[in-house]
């Protein structure tokens, strides 16, 4: 899978658990992406994609990424 998908694919999952259960991981509040990041991000590709989805908060592109949220994947 290249960058761009994953990062599509990171954009349009959903948190499947907590307070923030079904949003958007572009959509979670940046303190709650600080808070994973202070207590150590869950393994596997959930980690992966929200440690990304930080990344794109603190460098502050989310707006650049809002076009792709929902987009399908062409497959």
């Amino acid at each position: 899978m290249n960058t761009q998908q994953e990062m599509i694919d990171a954009i349009n999952t959903k948190m499947p658990f907590g307070k923030h259960t079904g949003t958007p991981l572009l959509m979670l509040p940046e303190p709650y992406l600080v808070w994973f990041k202070q207590q150590g991000f869950p393994k596997g590709k959930l980690g992966e994609q929200l440690a990304m989805i930080y990344e794109v908060k603190l460098n502050g592109l989310e707006k650049l990424l809002m076009p792709l949220l929902h987009t399908k994947p062409n497959r």
